[in-house]
């Protein structure tokens, strides 16, 4: 890339070195913004001393991620994080994952794992991101408000905004407030990520964060998808006991028995509001790693975002919200509504890097 010194050196300089720039198979840039790997402890309420899953890959611990900072854009068939775009979106799950897989080793779709981290540390330092989430502004602060790339075309909101270019709002927008940090995890598209789905209810992953490496097949009938039991190990898909998401009492409940509802359509709610079983008597971390129970149950520390899920076939995480979703909206929305398949002008991604 011509003058690729120049741009890398402008993008350290204004982050005081926290960005940086990664190129890919075609000599083309993305900035990113370097995660460092975190303890239990540094995320999660009484966690532990062991790392969080999402810098494991391959079996070998990594001491960051590079995130891109931006919701990606698409070039000759590759995923790029850059400043000031329209974000791409109607892209199903699976052109998501090629379009980073495109860019070359170590380059993949965000794993879910990661999201949840980056998540944890919002809400532990009190950081949680506002965004595009009201119609190209923030819905409780409206004066905050990012550079409009697409408008609705419908009766309701006509001419208002809908996605906003990438990057382009206050740094509230940032997952820790400053200009370094990733942009746009709050509203403005939903983002799919790698690495876990539900299938009839069960809730499955691909373990740690090893869905990054290529020769790692995410497809539906795929061997590496593994479940949980309720100690948090992982097992076959389909053994007895393992952890599911179920609609109970109007609320979502994790549980470990069979899942009582199948209906095929979506139900969710506050994810602070979520269940356990009877006779199930406590999440293991690794649920609470991978914002599969709140760590924090009942208490408001979530931002008022929601899960939600349906129970029936299988289906793929999209996180963050859209430029409608106002209070639901945020680092800890997960929606397990849509299957692989699905694509619209609602749905994008980011990618993510690490060394292998």
């Amino acid at each position: 890339m011509a003058n690729f010194d120049d741009f890398k050196l402008a993008i350290e300089a204004l982050s005081g070195g926290k960005n940086t720039i990664i190129l890919d198979d075609r000599e083309m840039p993305s900035v990113v913004v370097p995660f460092p790997r975190l303890k239990m402890s540094d995320l999660i309420t009484s966690g532990s001393q062991n790392y969080h899953p999402a810098f494991s890959v391959g079996g070998a611990e990594k001491n960051r991620i590079m995130v891109s900072k931006f919701i990606n854009v698409v070039l000759n068939d590759r995923a790029y994080s850059l400043p000031l775009k329209d974000p791409r979106t109607s892209v199903n799950f699976d052109q998501a994952v090629q379009y980073c897989r495109n860019k070359g080793k170590g380059w993949s779709l965000m794993p879910y794992s990661l999201w949840c981290a980056i998540a944890l540390w919002c809400k532990k330092n009190e950081t949680m991101p506002r965004g595009n989430n009201s119609w190209g502004h923030d819905h409780a602060y409206t004066h905050e408000v990012g550079t409009p790339t697409a408008y609705e075309t419908g009766d309701s909101h006509k001419g208002e905004p809908t996605r906003t270019a990438t990057g382009s709002g206050p740094n509230t927008w940032n997952h820790n407030w400053m200009p370094d940090g990733i942009a746009d995890l709050n509203g403005n598209v939903w983002e799919w990520c790698a690495g876990m789905r539900l299938k009839d209810g069960e809730i499955q992953i691909i373990p740690y964060a090893n869905c990054m490496q290529a020769e790692i097949s995410m497809g539906a009938d795929s061997s590496e998808w593994k479940a949980l039991d309720k100690d948090g190990n992982t097992v076959a898909p389909g053994s007895d006991g393992t952890l599911k998401w179920d609609w109970v009492s109007s609320k979502l409940q994790l549980t470990n028995k069979a899942v009582t509802y199948t209906t095929d359509q979506g139900n969710g709610g506050q994810y602070k509001d979520m269940t356990l079983v009877s006779g199930l008597d406590a999440a293991p971390e690794l649920a609470k790693a991978l914002l599969l129970y709140p760590d924090q149950p009942g208490e408001d520390v979530y931002g008022g975002d929601y899960h939600w899920a349906n129970t029936r076939g299988e289906r793929l995480p999209i996180c963050g919200g859209l430029w409608n979703s106002t209070g639901d909206a945020g680092v800890f929305r997960v929606s397990l509504y849509y299957p692989r398949t699905y694509a619209n002008g609602s749905i994008g991604f980011r990618s993510a890097f690490c060394e292998l």
